[in-house]
Protein backbone atom coordinates (compact mmCIF):
# COMPACT_ATOMS: atom_id res chain seq x y z
CA UNK A 1 0.00 0.00 0.00
CA UNK A 2 2.82 2.40 0.87
CA UNK A 3 4.53 1.66 -2.44
CA UNK A 4 1.43 2.11 -4.60
CA UNK A 5 0.33 5.28 -2.77
CA UNK A 6 3.82 6.74 -3.16
CA UNK A 7 3.98 5.76 -6.82
CA UNK A 8 0.50 7.23 -7.43
CA UNK A 9 1.47 10.52 -5.77
CA UNK A 10 4.63 10.70 -7.86
CA UNK A 11 2.74 10.11 -11.13
CA UNK A 12 -0.02 12.54 -10.14
CA UNK A 13 2.47 15.36 -9.57
CA UNK A 14 4.59 14.42 -12.57
CA UNK A 15 1.78 14.41 -15.17
CA UNK A 16 -0.10 17.22 -13.48
CA UNK A 17 2.91 19.50 -13.87
CA UNK A 18 3.57 18.18 -17.39
CA UNK A 19 0.06 19.09 -18.64
CA UNK A 20 -0.45 21.93 -16.13
CA UNK A 21 -3.72 20.13 -15.35
CA UNK A 22 -3.76 18.30 -12.03
CA UNK A 23 -7.45 17.39 -12.32
CA UNK A 24 -6.78 15.53 -15.56
CA UNK A 25 -3.73 13.84 -13.98
CA UNK A 26 -5.78 12.70 -10.99
CA UNK A 27 -8.56 11.20 -13.15
CA UNK A 28 -6.22 9.45 -15.59
CA UNK A 29 -4.14 7.95 -12.79
CA UNK A 30 -7.27 6.77 -10.96
CA UNK A 31 -8.19 4.90 -14.16
CA UNK A 32 -4.73 3.55 -14.95
CA UNK A 33 -3.40 2.51 -11.53
CA UNK A 34 -5.92 -0.28 -10.87
CA UNK A 35 -4.94 -1.68 -14.29
CA UNK A 36 -1.23 -1.38 -13.37
CA UNK A 37 -1.83 -3.29 -10.14
CA UNK A 38 -3.85 -6.07 -11.78
CA UNK A 39 -1.23 -6.55 -14.50
CA UNK A 40 1.70 -6.45 -12.07
CA UNK A 41 0.24 -9.01 -9.65
CA UNK A 42 -1.01 -11.23 -12.47
CA UNK A 43 2.53 -11.29 -13.83
CA UNK A 44 4.19 -11.84 -10.42
CA UNK A 45 1.90 -14.46 -8.97
CA UNK A 46 0.56 -16.27 -12.04
CA UNK A 47 2.58 -15.86 -15.24
CA UNK A 48 6.07 -16.07 -13.72
CA UNK A 49 5.37 -19.10 -11.44
CA UNK A 50 3.34 -20.90 -14.10
CA UNK A 51 5.62 -20.33 -17.07
CA UNK A 52 9.02 -18.80 -16.24
CA UNK A 53 9.74 -21.08 -13.27
CA UNK A 54 8.72 -24.06 -15.39
CA UNK A 55 10.91 -22.87 -18.27
CA UNK A 56 7.99 -22.28 -20.63
CA UNK A 57 9.48 -19.06 -21.94
CA UNK A 58 7.60 -18.83 -25.25
CA UNK A 59 4.28 -19.44 -23.52
CA UNK A 60 5.12 -16.69 -21.06
CA UNK A 61 6.07 -14.30 -23.87
CA UNK A 62 2.87 -14.96 -25.81
CA UNK A 63 0.74 -14.62 -22.64
CA UNK A 64 2.47 -11.34 -21.77
CA UNK A 65 1.95 -9.92 -25.26
CA UNK A 66 -1.73 -10.91 -25.21
CA UNK A 67 -2.16 -9.35 -21.76
CA UNK A 68 -0.49 -6.09 -22.85
CA UNK A 69 -2.69 -5.82 -25.95
CA UNK A 70 -5.74 -6.36 -23.74
CA UNK A 71 -4.44 -3.69 -21.37
CA UNK A 72 -4.10 -1.28 -24.30
CA UNK A 73 -7.75 -1.77 -25.30
CA UNK A 74 -9.13 -1.56 -21.74
CA UNK A 75 -6.97 1.38 -20.67
CA UNK A 76 -7.60 3.39 -23.85
CA UNK A 77 -11.34 2.67 -23.72
CA UNK A 78 -11.70 3.67 -20.05
CA UNK A 79 -9.66 6.84 -20.58
CA UNK A 80 -11.88 7.71 -23.54
CA UNK A 81 -15.10 7.08 -21.61
CA UNK A 82 -14.15 8.48 -18.19
CA UNK A 83 -11.33 11.00 -18.62
CA UNK A 84 -10.86 12.61 -22.05
CA UNK A 85 -11.78 12.16 -25.69
CA UNK A 86 -8.19 12.95 -26.60
CA UNK A 87 -6.70 9.48 -27.05
CA UNK A 88 -3.05 10.54 -26.75
CA UNK A 89 -2.63 13.99 -25.15
CA UNK A 90 1.16 13.81 -25.31
CA UNK A 91 1.03 13.63 -29.11
CA UNK A 92 -1.34 16.58 -29.51
CA UNK A 93 -3.93 16.15 -32.26
CA UNK A 94 -1.97 13.47 -34.11
CA UNK A 95 -2.73 10.62 -31.71
CA UNK A 96 -5.16 8.02 -33.05
CA UNK A 97 -6.70 4.86 -31.58
CA UNK A 98 -4.88 1.64 -32.65
CA UNK A 99 -2.07 3.68 -34.16
CA UNK A 100 1.22 1.74 -33.91
CA UNK A 101 3.08 4.52 -32.09
CA UNK A 102 0.26 4.82 -29.57
CA UNK A 103 0.17 1.07 -28.98
CA UNK A 104 3.93 1.01 -28.48
CA UNK A 105 3.81 3.99 -26.10
CA UNK A 106 1.10 2.42 -23.92
CA UNK A 107 2.76 -1.03 -23.90
CA UNK A 108 6.20 0.44 -23.06
CA UNK A 109 4.64 2.38 -20.19
CA UNK A 110 3.05 -0.80 -18.88
CA UNK A 111 6.27 -2.77 -19.30
CA UNK A 112 8.06 -0.06 -17.31
CA UNK A 113 5.64 -0.54 -14.40
CA UNK A 114 5.85 -4.35 -14.62
CA UNK A 115 9.67 -4.31 -14.77
CA UNK A 116 9.99 -1.75 -11.97
CA UNK A 117 7.72 -3.58 -9.53
CA UNK A 118 9.07 -7.04 -10.48
CA UNK A 119 12.62 -5.84 -9.78
CA UNK A 120 11.54 -4.62 -6.33
CA UNK A 121 9.80 -7.94 -5.63
CA UNK A 122 12.84 -9.93 -6.74
CA UNK A 123 15.12 -7.90 -4.45
CA UNK A 124 12.74 -8.36 -1.50
CA UNK A 125 12.40 -12.10 -2.16
CA UNK A 126 16.17 -12.41 -2.52
CA UNK A 127 16.79 -10.67 0.82
CA UNK A 128 14.17 -12.85 2.56
CA UNK A 129 15.64 -16.00 1.03
CA UNK A 130 19.15 -14.89 1.96
CA UNK A 131 18.05 -14.33 5.58
CA UNK A 132 16.28 -17.70 5.60
CA UNK A 133 19.40 -19.46 4.27
CA UNK A 134 21.55 -17.70 6.86
CA UNK A 135 19.17 -18.79 9.63
CA UNK A 136 19.21 -22.37 8.31
CA UNK A 137 23.00 -22.31 8.09
CA UNK A 138 23.23 -20.95 11.64
CA UNK A 139 20.81 -23.62 12.87
CA UNK A 140 22.77 -26.32 11.06
CA UNK A 141 26.03 -25.05 12.54
CA UNK A 142 24.50 -24.90 16.03
CA UNK A 143 23.13 -28.43 15.65
CA UNK A 144 26.48 -29.73 14.43
CA UNK A 145 28.32 -28.03 17.31
CA UNK A 146 25.94 -29.65 19.80
CA UNK A 147 26.52 -33.00 18.11
CA UNK A 148 30.30 -32.54 18.31
CA UNK A 149 30.02 -31.72 22.02
CA UNK A 150 27.94 -34.84 22.64
CA UNK A 151 30.67 -36.86 20.90
CA UNK A 152 33.23 -35.62 23.41
CA UNK A 153 31.34 -36.63 26.54
CA UNK A 154 30.79 -40.37 25.94
CA UNK A 155 34.26 -40.62 24.40
CA UNK A 156 35.85 -39.16 27.53
CA UNK A 157 33.77 -41.18 29.99
CA UNK A 158 34.54 -44.36 28.09
CA UNK A 159 38.27 -43.72 28.51
CA UNK A 160 37.88 -42.79 32.19
CA UNK A 161 35.83 -45.90 32.96
CA UNK A 162 38.60 -47.94 31.34
CA UNK A 163 41.02 -46.29 33.78
CA UNK A 164 38.69 -47.10 36.68
CA UNK A 165 38.43 -50.69 35.51
CA UNK A 166 42.24 -50.99 35.45
CA UNK A 167 42.44 -49.69 39.04
CA UNK A 168 39.74 -52.05 40.28
CA UNK A 169 41.55 -55.03 38.73
CA UNK A 170 44.59 -54.23 40.86
CA UNK A 171 42.37 -53.37 43.86
CA UNK A 172 44.06 -49.98 43.98
CA UNK A 173 43.28 -47.60 46.85
CA UNK A 174 43.03 -44.88 44.19
CA UNK A 175 39.79 -46.30 42.77
CA UNK A 176 37.49 -44.44 45.25
CA UNK A 177 39.34 -41.17 44.60
CA UNK A 178 38.92 -41.73 40.87
CA UNK A 179 35.17 -42.19 41.33
CA UNK A 180 34.97 -38.85 43.19
CA UNK A 181 36.96 -37.08 40.47
CA UNK A 182 34.80 -38.66 37.78
CA UNK A 183 31.68 -37.56 39.64
CA UNK A 184 32.96 -33.95 39.72
CA UNK A 185 33.62 -34.04 35.99
CA UNK A 186 30.21 -35.52 35.22
CA UNK A 187 28.56 -32.79 37.27
CA UNK A 188 30.46 -30.13 35.30
CA UNK A 189 29.68 -31.62 31.89
CA UNK A 190 26.04 -32.57 32.52
CA UNK A 191 24.84 -29.65 34.64
CA UNK A 192 27.22 -26.70 34.41
CA UNK A 193 28.09 -26.65 30.68
CA UNK A 194 24.78 -25.71 29.10
CA UNK A 195 25.69 -22.93 26.64
CA UNK A 196 28.11 -22.34 23.79
CA UNK A 197 30.59 -20.60 26.11
CA UNK A 198 32.14 -21.63 29.40
CA UNK A 199 34.36 -19.86 31.91
CA UNK A 200 38.06 -20.36 31.18
CA UNK A 201 38.66 -20.86 34.91
CA UNK A 202 36.13 -23.68 34.96
CA UNK A 203 37.70 -25.22 31.88
CA UNK A 204 41.14 -25.14 33.50
CA UNK A 205 39.70 -26.76 36.63
CA UNK A 206 38.06 -29.36 34.42
CA UNK A 207 41.41 -30.07 32.73
CA UNK A 208 43.07 -30.34 36.16
CA UNK A 209 40.45 -32.89 37.19
CA UNK A 210 41.18 -34.89 34.07
CA UNK A 211 44.93 -34.80 34.77
CA UNK A 212 44.31 -35.84 38.39
CA UNK A 213 42.34 -38.84 37.12
CA UNK A 214 45.24 -39.83 34.87
CA UNK A 215 47.70 -39.31 37.75
CA UNK A 216 45.66 -41.73 39.86
CA UNK A 217 46.17 -44.32 37.15
CA UNK A 218 49.81 -43.69 36.28
CA UNK A 219 50.90 -42.26 39.66
CA UNK A 220 54.39 -40.70 39.60
CA UNK A 221 54.77 -41.22 35.85
CA UNK A 222 52.90 -37.95 35.08
CA UNK A 223 54.47 -34.50 35.48
CA UNK A 224 52.41 -31.43 34.53
CA UNK A 225 53.39 -27.77 34.56
CA UNK A 226 50.68 -25.14 33.98
CA UNK A 227 51.35 -21.46 33.38
CA UNK A 228 48.62 -18.79 33.27
CA UNK A 229 49.24 -15.19 32.19
CA UNK A 230 46.86 -12.29 31.71
CA UNK A 231 43.51 -11.59 33.33
CA UNK A 232 41.36 -14.71 32.88
CA UNK A 233 38.70 -13.75 35.41
CA UNK A 234 35.84 -13.09 32.98
CA UNK A 235 37.16 -14.94 29.94
CA UNK A 236 34.90 -17.49 28.26
CA UNK A 237 35.81 -20.15 25.70
CA UNK A 238 34.00 -22.96 23.83
CA UNK A 239 33.41 -25.67 26.43
CA UNK A 240 35.43 -28.89 26.38
CA UNK A 241 37.47 -27.68 23.39
CA UNK A 242 40.90 -27.68 25.03
CA UNK A 243 40.36 -30.97 26.83
CA UNK A 244 40.72 -33.03 23.63
CA UNK A 245 44.26 -31.70 23.10
CA UNK A 246 45.25 -32.55 26.69
CA UNK A 247 43.70 -36.00 26.33
CA UNK A 248 45.92 -36.63 23.29
CA UNK A 249 49.00 -36.10 25.47
CA UNK A 250 48.12 -39.27 27.36
CA UNK A 251 47.15 -41.16 24.22
CA UNK A 252 50.32 -40.44 22.29
CA UNK A 253 52.83 -39.46 24.97
CA UNK A 254 52.85 -42.32 27.44
CA UNK A 255 55.68 -44.84 27.28
CA UNK A 256 55.88 -47.96 29.32
CA UNK A 257 58.85 -46.99 31.49
CA UNK A 258 59.16 -43.22 30.92
CA UNK A 259 57.43 -40.28 32.50
CA UNK A 260 54.91 -38.18 30.61
CA UNK A 261 55.98 -34.54 30.89
CA UNK A 262 53.44 -31.88 29.93
CA UNK A 263 53.91 -28.13 29.78
CA UNK A 264 50.73 -26.16 29.30
CA UNK A 265 50.16 -22.40 29.13
CA UNK A 266 47.14 -20.09 28.85
CA UNK A 267 47.83 -16.49 27.78
CA UNK A 268 45.15 -13.82 27.46
CA UNK A 269 46.30 -11.07 25.09
CA UNK A 270 45.15 -7.46 25.23
CA UNK A 271 44.12 -7.69 21.58
CA UNK A 272 41.31 -10.03 22.57
CA UNK A 273 42.85 -13.44 21.90
CA UNK A 274 43.63 -16.52 23.94
CA UNK A 275 46.86 -18.39 23.21
CA UNK A 276 47.03 -21.99 24.35
CA UNK A 277 50.28 -23.92 24.08
CA UNK A 278 50.94 -27.54 24.88
CA UNK A 279 54.27 -29.38 24.89
CA UNK A 280 54.64 -33.05 25.78
CA UNK A 281 56.99 -35.91 25.06
CA UNK A 282 55.91 -37.83 21.99
CA UNK A 283 55.66 -41.57 21.45
CA UNK A 284 55.56 -42.33 17.66
CA UNK A 285 54.47 -45.93 18.27
CA UNK A 286 51.30 -44.76 20.05
CA UNK A 287 50.18 -42.92 16.91
CA UNK A 288 50.66 -46.01 14.76
CA UNK A 289 48.45 -48.15 17.01
CA UNK A 290 45.80 -45.47 17.60
CA UNK A 291 42.47 -46.09 15.85
CA UNK A 292 39.07 -44.43 15.69
CA UNK A 293 40.26 -41.31 17.50
CA UNK A 294 37.88 -38.37 17.29
CA UNK A 295 39.65 -35.84 19.52
CA UNK A 296 41.70 -33.70 17.15
CA UNK A 297 39.32 -34.14 14.21
CA UNK A 298 36.43 -33.10 16.42
CA UNK A 299 38.33 -30.08 17.75
CA UNK A 300 39.34 -28.88 14.27
CA UNK A 301 35.76 -29.17 13.04
CA UNK A 302 34.49 -27.17 16.01
CA UNK A 303 37.13 -24.49 15.45
CA UNK A 304 36.13 -24.15 11.78
CA UNK A 305 32.46 -23.83 12.69
CA UNK A 306 33.02 -21.36 15.53
CA UNK A 307 35.74 -19.12 14.13
CA UNK A 308 35.88 -19.80 10.37
CA UNK A 309 39.44 -18.71 9.42
CA UNK A 310 39.91 -16.45 12.45
CA UNK A 311 42.04 -18.86 14.47
CA UNK A 312 45.47 -20.50 14.37
CA UNK A 313 46.09 -24.18 15.12
CA UNK A 314 49.60 -25.48 14.61
CA UNK A 315 51.16 -28.75 15.73
CA UNK A 316 54.72 -29.95 15.20
CA UNK A 317 56.91 -32.81 16.36
CA UNK A 318 60.58 -32.29 17.15
CA UNK A 319 62.29 -35.57 17.94
CA UNK A 320 60.20 -37.01 20.74
CA UNK A 321 58.54 -33.71 21.62
CA UNK A 322 55.05 -32.73 20.44
CA UNK A 323 54.18 -29.02 20.34
CA UNK A 324 50.70 -27.57 19.87
CA UNK A 325 49.76 -23.90 19.53
CA UNK A 326 46.20 -22.61 19.42
CA UNK A 327 45.08 -19.00 19.14
CA UNK A 328 41.37 -18.13 19.24
CA UNK A 329 39.48 -14.83 19.49
CA UNK A 330 37.67 -13.97 22.69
Amino acid sequence: MVFWLGYFAFNFVRWGSYFADYWYSLKSNLVEFPIHMIVVYLNLYYLIPKFILRKKYWTYFISLVFMLLLVYLVRTGLNYLLVTKNIWPEAGDSGRFMELNHIIAVILGELYVIGFVTAIKIVIDWSIEKKRNEDLEQLQMSTELKFLRTQIQPHFFFNTLNNLYALTLTKSDNAPRLVIKLSDMMEYILYEVKSSRASLLQEINHINNFIDIERLRFEEKVEVEIDISGDIEDITVPPLLLLSFVENCFKHGMKENDKLKIKMSFSVLNRGYLEFTLINNFNPNATKTESNGIGNKNAKRRLNLLFSNNYILESTTEGESYNLFLKIPL
